[in-house]
């Protein structure tokens, strides 16, 4: 269980005037996802052409974040924070937060293949979403519940996220090996509302501020073309779940 005292979970509960020395005191020093990011090869292995709208689902640490890097990704139909890995009795933000139901906190991406690749949406979420060399954390957020995984809807997926990792660890691009998960989705259960969108609607919060708004500068700058400034939220998609 997460007793980080600069963990999401605590910044999560702060008084707006407790946020604000937070923030103050958290901006004064570099931003660990902004060392994090990294600049990756595409893979050699991506998706025929597909023809429809198609789903990614991804665990990357917190939601937020990951949530927030594609919704600023061009091709995105949506992007929804949710639960994977776990059952669905159990997809509670309270019992997930155990580290004991088996879940990741994920997040399901539709996209349209005619305009971004599953393989483009693994690279920015290997690049800049997450660090995918830490074990069952991310940043100040720790337990199982915070790991890195892609979860897979068909075997082509699954050929393509093994095939990228072996990839990139034969590559040498991190100093550490990577430690993602790759398994068959079992199923997705969005999380509940006030998780949505949270980076656009709390930009100011420490957490954001700190740890995730350096993801959203990152895809800009090493990813320019796929970077889109307007996010496509939840509360205004097209798509829905």
């Amino acid at each position: 269980m997460n007793r980080n005292p600069f963990s999401r979970n605590a910044l999560f509960a702060a008084t707006a005037i407790a946020g604000t020395i937070a923030l103050a005191f958290l901006l004064s020093g570099p931003s660990r996802a902004a060392e994090d990011a990294a600049i990756i090869p595409p893979p050699t292995l991506d998706a025929k052409t597909a023809t429809g709208i198609q789903t990614a689902v991804v665990a990357g640490g917190c939601f937020w974040g990951v949530q927030g890097v594609f919704q600023h990704t061009a091709g995105v139909l949506n992007a929804v924070s949710g639960y994977a890995g776990g059952a669905r009795e159990s997809a509670t933000y309270d019992k997930v937060s155990t580290g004991t139901t088996g879940h990741a906190e994920s997040v399901e991406i539709k996209f349209d293949p005619k305009r971004i690749s599953y393989g483009k949406i693994l690279q920015i979420f290997f690049s800049v979403a997450h660090d995918p060399t830490q074990l069952d954390r991310q940043g100040p957020d720790s337990g199982p519940q915070y790991r890195s995984e892609i979860f897979t809807l068909n075997d082509e997926q699954k050929e393509i996220s093994d095939a990228y990792i072996a990839q990139l660890n034969a590559a040498g691009v991190y100093k550490k090996p990577i430690v993602t998960r790759v398994a068959a989705l079992k199923g997705f259960f969005p999380a509940e509302s006030y998780h949505q969108d949270y980076l656009t609607l709390h930009p100011s919060q420490p957490y954001i501020a700190y740890y995730d708004i350096p993801k959203i500068r990152n895809l800009k700058k090493i990813f320019a073309d796929s970077y889109v400034e307007k996010p496509t939220l939840v509360s205004s998609a097209k798509i829905t779940n």
